[in-house]
Formats: C-alpha cells, structure tokens, sequence
C-alpha cells in the first residue's frame, strides 16, 4: 500500500532538513518590521546604534526602521499621527498631548531621569548673571535644552524673559552656532559640551550638578500599538535592555559605536562625556514618576488640567515588569543570559 508523503514521518523529517538547509529561519520567517525614532545625537540615545551593532535586532527577530528627527514638535508628531511606532525622546511634548486628552501615548521605559544639559559660553561670559540679555542657542522652543535652560536661569535668579533664546534645530547645530559667534551661549549636552570645552568654551551653568528631576530620554509608544503588537514591542524592550548593559559594562564598545554615529574619535571628549552621563542613566530602564511630575508641574501654570493628571497614569511598565518578574534582568545583569 502507497503511504501519502504527508503521512510519512520520516519523509517530512527529511523534508524539514532539506528546508532548513536550503531556507534558514530568517528567510522563512520574516522578521517583524518596527519603526523607531529618536530624536538627538547624544549618548542617551545611543542604545539603538549599540543594539543593532551587537546584533541585538537579528536576535530578537527585529527588523528595525530607525529614523532621525531633531527634538520638538516633529519629533512629538511622528508618532502621534502613527508614522513611527516607538520613541525614544524627552517627555515634555508627549505630556503636554495627554494632558490636552490624547491618552493614546504611554511611556514605556526610562533611560535618564534628571537633566545634564548645561549652558556654555565664551570667556568673556563669566557667570550666569551675564547671560543677560545674551542670545542663547536651544535645539527648538519647549524641547530639553529649551526646558533645562528656563530652569537653571530660574536658579540663579535670571528671569528667562531677560535671555533671547534662539531655535538651531538640532544639538550639533547648536555647538556650530556657539563655534560661529551666532549666539553667545549654547544649552548643549555629552558629547558636545565636551567639544565645547575643548576649543576654550566654558560652562556658566552646569547642569549635572543641578540634579533636576526630568524624563530626558524615554521610550514612549502608543496604547494602540501596545495592544496590536505587545510581543513585538516586548522584544524591543528586551533588546534595549541589553543594549543599556553594554552601554553601562562595555565601555569600548560603546565607544566604537559613537566614534562610527558621531564622528568623534577624540577619546578624551569621549572619556569626559561617558564619566559624566553614565551617572544618571539608568540601567534597568526605569521611567520614574517624579520625572514626569516635573513636567505636568511646568505644563500646570498654563493649562490646569496638569494638576488632574497623575504621572502614575502616563506609565505603561508591563515591559519593564515583565522582565523583573521573569528574571530577565537578574539573568541579564548575572551574566547568565
């Protein structure tokens, strides 16, 4: 009697080799396509340029579409009109949206909780008092280096209406400007603030020692999103996880990764940006509530309905959870992955 092929065992054995010899895994399952922005050229936001140089995305079956758009309202918009699907970038705008009823973006995962921007200048300004009535170069109006700007001049007592603050559009930007003589101080951060200091600039305001409460960098996605795609966006998160335990073990390779993203093979600008940025990032991707409160605390002036919100609402941790409970982490930090 004539077996059916299909009922055969060992041919379908044998079938399942040929396959997997001839089509391997990755041509025969497609890796799942997840668009990616961020949105500044610093240190923060390397753990992307650090996974995909490890082979992070290959491992977890990613095919990551990552794109650059400089901090403010671009930036913000992408993914609230549901270009990209996952956003690493600070979290003013995206707050400032719930807060006017789009509860659509939760913040997924932290990567710095303070501010560690700073204000540089030339010599001849001495100290903050003389950024009176200076021309001082932010990427864009309500971005980080705008925010931490309005905050270190209130802590000297300058009134930010007494400063003209110019729009550059991008961090590198903002160097070239100071560089130029286009404006007379610059909100920059590691690296750049590094460069800065090399070519005889100095810090008038110097933002790591002000510790201010802020989520700088975070990973923010949308509930839509979380809920069509959550093992996907579960992937990515693990991939950044380990992403930010190369970035906090493996100094070397992170400085070949930001020597390649940034073009900066100076390894004491490098030196005094990793020693100054490692500090407050954090290694297990917490996002914390009192950097979020900071914000609505700032938004809550103009629009009162900050103060309803609480920064407990806007956190979507199930990522983050997920990888406590299941011992990802432990495993992850142990060296035992």
């Amino acid at each position: 009697m004539r077996i059916p092929l299909v009922k055969n065992p060992i041919c379908i054995l044998a079938i399942s080799v040929l396959f997997g010899a001839v089509f391997p895994r990755s041509a025969v399952v497609a890796a799942d396509r997840l668009f990616v922005l961020y949105s500044a050229q610093v240190m923060s936001q390397s753990m992307p340029w650090i996974a995909r140089e490890a082979g992070l995305f290959n491992k977890y079956d990613l095919d990551l579409q990552l794109i650059y758009v400089a901090a403010g309202a671009p930036a913000y918009a992408a993914i609230l009109v549901g270009d990209v699907e996952v956003e690493l970038a600070g979290a003013s705008g995206f707050v400032r949206a719930i807060v006017q009823g789009n509860t659509d973006v939760a913040f997924i995962g932290g990567v710095k909780n303070v501010l560690t921007h700073s204000i540089l200048a030339k010599p001849e300004i001495k100290k903050p008092e003389n950024l009176r009535g200076k021309k001082i170069g932010v990427t864009r109006i309500g971005s980080n280096p705008h925010y931490f700007a309005i905050q270190g001049l209130r802590h000297f007592g300058i009134d930010p209406r007494d400063v003209a603050f110019i729009q550059t559009g991008g961090g590198p930007e903002t160097f070239a400007a100071l560089v130029s003589g286009g404006i007379d101080a610059g909100v920059l951060t590691s690296p750049t603030d590094a460069q800065a200091i090399s070519l005889g600039f100095h810090y008038v305001v110097y933002g790591p020692d002000l510790r201010i409460p802020y989520a700088a960098t975070s990973f923010v996605a949308r509930r839509a999103v979380i809920a069509k795609r959550p093992q996907v966006l579960g992937r990515f998160m693990r991939s950044m996880a380990e992403a930010a335990k190369i970035l906090h073990t493996d100094k070397e390779f992170t400085y070949k990764v930001l020597r390649k993203q940034l073009r900066l093979d100076d390894r004491k600008i490098l030196d005094a940006a990793y020693n100054a940025e490692i500090k407050v990032l954090e290694p297990r991707l917490v996002i914390k509530a009192e950097a979020l409160q900071s914000i609505l605390d700032e938004i809550a002036p103009a629009d009162p309905r900050a103060k309803k919100v609480k920064p407990q609402e806007l956190i979507d941790a199930r990522y983050l959870d997920e990888m406590e409970s299941s011992g990802f982490f432990d495993r992850l930090w142990s060296g035992k992955q």
